[in-house]
């Protein structure tokens, strides 16, 4: 009788042991969606530090939103990208891409921690000029490819980002004194203006050296051996990752693109399933 209590008490103990483990392993994963394309089925699991991101996917697949709508965009070496609600049934000479929910993400930059290394997932959104809050599209989101850079580059992109960084500070100060500077030309105050200008620069300048663009040691080893598209980095929201698919992903990559980038022949995503 002790003996039989014993055993049954060890296999409970491991089977809690073996759920408890099961559990831990679905937290860590987070949830997943499965993408079935026309090439090939995609794995992505959603990063639980970008919620609002994660939760609208969610909720849009559930929906059934990206069925039958295409692969629409996609450059070699850079990305893919897809969830205009415009491309299902599009004709085939269609230009894509300006499909949308209606709506907006704000945006969740959980950076360095995440960066646009090969195979990440990320949201598509308008460009700064009309979007300066860089708030993510509802529905549209692209997964990398990129390509490998070396240190040297990577150095140069960094100073790169850093001047245009300088001059995105340098325009925004300055339209704080649209006024001024209206009233300044139209009394010919070159002096005043150049005064100004030299005021402005110098605050921009203060700015962006207090927070200068650097890229960390990991992500310098991730381009260099995995390759991405670094010059998207804390700019773009980053929300997960391919898990299983990448040679679809890849396979997508390499098709024949026409006008806008838009594949010769359409590459379709059937289906999302959401695997929570």
């Amino acid at each position: 009788m002790k003996k039989t209590f014993i055993s049954i008490f060890c296999i409970l103990t491991l089977c809690s042991f073996i759920a408890c483990g099961n559990k831990n392993k679905k937290n860590m994963e987070g949830t997943v969606l499965l993408l079935e394309t026309s090439m090939g089925d995609i794995r992505l699991r959603l990063f639980d530090d970008t919620p609002k991101h994660r939760d609208n996917i969610v909720k849009l697949a559930k929906e059934g939103f990206y069925d039958g709508t295409l692969f629409h965009r996609v450059i070699k070496d850079f990305m893919v990208q897809a969830g205009d609600p415009k491309s299902k049934n599009a004709s085939d000479t269609a230009t894509l891409g300006s499909g949308d929910t209606g709506y907006t993400i704000p945006a969740e930059f959980v950076y360095p921690k995440y960066f646009h290394r090969r195979g990440v997932l990320a949201a598509a959104r308008m460009g700064d000029d009309v979007n300066p809050k860089q708030e993510s599209s509802g529905c549209q989101f692209y997964i990398v490819t990129g390509k490998k850079f070396s240190e040297a580059e990577l150095d140069g992109l960094e100073t790169q980002l850093n001047q245009q960084k300088l001059q995105a500070t340098f325009d925004r100060l300055a339209r704080q004194h649209m006024k001024e500077i209206f009233m300044m030309r139209k009394t010919n105050d070159t002096i005043g203006l150049k005064k100004l200008e030299d005021e402005v620069f110098e605050q921009a300048k203060a700015e962006v050296l207090a927070h200068m663009f650097r890229f960390t040691d990991e992500q310098k080893k991730a381009y260099t051996t995995v390759g991405g598209a670094p010059h998207l980095d804390g700019q773009y929201t980053v929300f997960g990752e391919v898990i299983e698919g990448m040679d679809v992903v890849d396979a997508i990559q390499n098709v024949k693109t026409g006008r806008a980038d838009r594949p010769v022949e359409n590459v379709i995503i059937k289906k999302v399933t959401v695997e929570e």
